[in-house]
């Protein structure tokens, strides 16, 4: 998962926020749900950063899943999350 063009994100151990230039409102994020976009935007996938989450805050697998879940839902409801490569992306617009 990576954000969308239109979205920055500005984020901290306390929590942080996202910028979505296109509407310019702020998503609020909690220090839990900062650390899931952080650890999703190191290019780790889903099940990875789920792994990762667990391991470094001490709760369960599956807690960690849906907590996971829970964010990336977050993010595409509000248009935030982009599935695709920013490479493929900028490619196809290149190839024009």
């Amino acid at each position: 998962m990576r954000l969308s063009e239109s979205a920055h994100a500005v984020l901290t151990d306390e929590g942080g926020a996202i910028l979505d230039e296109r509407s310019g409102r702020w998503t609020h994020l909690t220090p839990t749900a900062a650390a899931v976009v952080l650890l999703l935007l190191s290019g780790s996938g889903e099940e990875q950063t789920a792994s990762r989450f667990a391991e470094r805050y001490g709760i369960g697998a599956e807690q960690a899943a849906r907590d996971v879940r829970t964010v990336v839902g977050m993010l595409a409801a509000q248009g935030l999350a982009a599935d695709e490569p920013a490479l493929a992306r900028h490619w196809w617009r290149w190839r024009r």
